[in-house]
């Protein structure tokens, strides 16, 4: 694709606000560490909701999303789709528990939650495994995805591609470093709005490349065709009836998923400390996920289902993004494109390299390393460990070659894990041990499914097989686990109790013990939100996706749906109050 002039200064233009933003916030990240890594904990909704969007829109995300559809239709979508049941939960069993908490990492509940060597040993574990193993995998296949793009888009190979793609880690390392979460957050909004703005208008150009949108239709077999469902033919290779159930009534409870972790954690956790309160916290998380899965889908889903018309033999479908880009988009756009992608790489760089500094500093630096330090000592600590992490990313982006294979890896490593993240808020008896013990044999048996008995993540039916293993495994070990090491101590339930105030159900008898703390039973209506959560947004896209598809009267069935479920939550939280309500 040719660039003009006028492209590479729109391209410079954009680069130049993102280092101003940096400068700007300069002086406040560098207070404390407060300030760094959670913006003082005084951040608006729609600050915090709008950057965990920005955040989950990374340059991967247009490229996997097109490559799920050209392989097997919009349905193909449920790999991510099935985790709004998770998010949900997030918002209104979690969102208000973490903001109360006042950690600073999820990582550090560790301490709060357990005790003793236990709580030591996870917090320290879980700061390295999850700050630099996984979160460089992250890093690696979103800097695969800039690498692909470029390739195409300036015509360079992959090893000048890397190079490139340093160079921006590099500079979004400085905006990180200098501005701290701050930065972060306002780039994130600018970021949001750039990316968003061209990928519509990019869809646009889709549709018309094709004829439009009854056309494109009928080319892709018409009304009814698989292709266009919504839900997947349960009969089909692609997604077994075994596979769907892993899906829609395992994975979003049992898998630990960075983005969609049962019971919140992650920068998803990381924003909602940083909120103003637990009423921020609540209303950022609910936005993040209306926004992630209802309104933001949809420009994707449309230019792959142009690209299996454009170009129906690719070897690579992921790169048919790229090349309705190159090919189909007015040229006086193309710099702005460029600006797009660069943004959607850089808001998800700066996030991830955040995060995992804040794990490597305050979980395991501060805490085992050099504890008692000045908080500049620690602010220039969490410096060194964002451009340690940006090194690491850039050597593990060179081994990898599928963005779909690395987001399956990560959902089966993490398989098993999740009740544990849910349980250890409402049930009492969880301690140390069984996270740690559901972690390790996680890991293990996915691990050794695909190492010694040829499971195989790519085979549909396999994957849910080895999902359905790895959790059972993982579910009786964690369990024997807990029962066969001592509970926590009841001063240490007592003091996590009394902080954080969780539902009385599963805590009888630690309640028995602080009768001053003022609790309420409403885990049923926050249930009911849950339920209600879950109609809104699969209202809301599917509602979305009929409008697009000319199906005005399925449509208004699925809107019509959204918004009774929307009215529903609004009255109940409006009726407890939004920022009293209590677990």
């Amino acid at each position: 694709m040719k660039l003009t002039l006028v492209d590479w200064l729109i391209i410079a233009g954009y680069f130049l606000f993102n280092i101003l933003i940096g400068f700007y916030y300069k002086s406040r990240a560098g207070q404390n560490i407060s300030e760094f890594f959670l913006s003082g904990r005084n951040v608006p909704w729609w600050l915090a909701g709008t950057s965990m969007v920005a955040t989950t829109f990374a340059a991967d995300t247009p490229l996997v999303v097109t490559g799920l559809v050209a392989k097997n239709g919009i349905a193909g979508n449920w790999l991510w789709w099935n985790m709004v049941a998770s998010g949900m939960l997030t918002v209104f069993l979690f969102a208000r528990l973490w903001r109360r908490s006042g950690v600073t990492t999820d990582i550090e509940l560790a301490e709060l939650r357990y005790s003793g060597r236990p709580a030591a040993v996870l917090r320290g574990f879980r700061s390295v495994y999850l700050g630099v193993m996984m979160n460089c995998i992250i890093l690696g296949w979103v800097n695969l995805a800039m690498v692909k793009i470029l390739v195409l888009v300036l015509g360079v190979t992959k090893a000048e591609a890397l190079w490139i793609v340093i160079g921006m880690i590099a500079l979004t390392s400085f905006i990180s470093t200098l501005s701290g979460l701050w930065g972060v957050l306002v780039t994130d909004m600018f970021q949001f709005f750039v990316k968003m703005s061209m990928v519509i208008v990019l869809a646009v150009a889709a549709v018309r490349a094709v004829g439009g949108v009854d056309h494109m239709k009928e080319q892709l077999g018409g009304t009814g065709s698989p292709f266009l469902s919504f839900v997947p033919d349960l009969h089909s290779v692609w997604m077994p009836a075994v596979t769907f159930f892993v899906y829609i009534a395992v994975n979003w409870w049992a898998t630990w998923y960075p983005g969609a972790e049962p019971g919140g954690g992650g920068y998803v956790a990381q924003r909602m400390f940083s909120a103003k309160d637990e009423r921020h916290s609540l209303l950022a998380t609910l936005w993040f996920n209306v926004a992630h899965y209802a309104l933001r889908p949809w420009p994707w889903v449309i230019v792959g289902m142009a690209s299996v018309i454009l170009y129906p033999h690719l070897a690579d479908p992921e790169t048919g993004y790229i090349k309705v880009m190159i090919d189909y988009l007015p040229a006086y756009l193309r710099g702005l494109m460029v600006a797009a992608f660069a943004a959607a790489f850089m808001s998800t760089i700066g996030t991830q390299l955040n995060w995992g500094a804040s794990y490597l500093v305050n979980d395991f630096y501060a805490r085992f390393l050099k504890p008692g330090k000045p908080d500049t000592h620690y602010v220039m600590a969490s410096q060194v460990a964002t451009v340690l992490l940006t090194i690491i990313s850039a050597i593990v982006t060179n081994y990898m070659d599928s963005i779909g294979g690395a987001w399956k890896y990560l959902i089966a490593t993490g398989a098993g894990t999740g009740l544990v993240y849910i349980l250890r808020w409402y049930w009492w008896r969880i301690n140390a041990w069984s996270e740690v013990s559901a972690m390790l044999v996680a890991a293990v048996t996915s691990f050794s499914l695909q190492r010694f008995f040829g499971f195989d993540s790519d085979n549909p039916e396999q994957f849910a097989h080895m999902i359905l293993i790895t959790v059972a495994i993982t579910t009786v070990a964690w369990l024997a686990t807990t029962y066969l090491t001592a509970p926590e101590s009841d001063a240490t339930l007592l003091r996590f109790y009394r902080q954080v105030r969780p539902s009385t159900l599963g805590w009888t008898r630690i309640r028995s013990l602080a009768p001053e703390v003022a609790v309420s039973s409403d885990l049923g209506w926050n249930l009911l939100d849950w339920l209600a959560g879950c109609a809104l947004i699969y209202g809301s896209l599917f509602g979305i996706g009929k409008v697009i598809l000319h199906e005005y009267e399925l449509a208004a069935v699925f809107l019509g749906a959204a918004i009774a479920a929307g009215a529903f939550i609004y009255w109940d939280l409006s009726r407890r109050g939004w920022d009293t309500v209590l677990e």
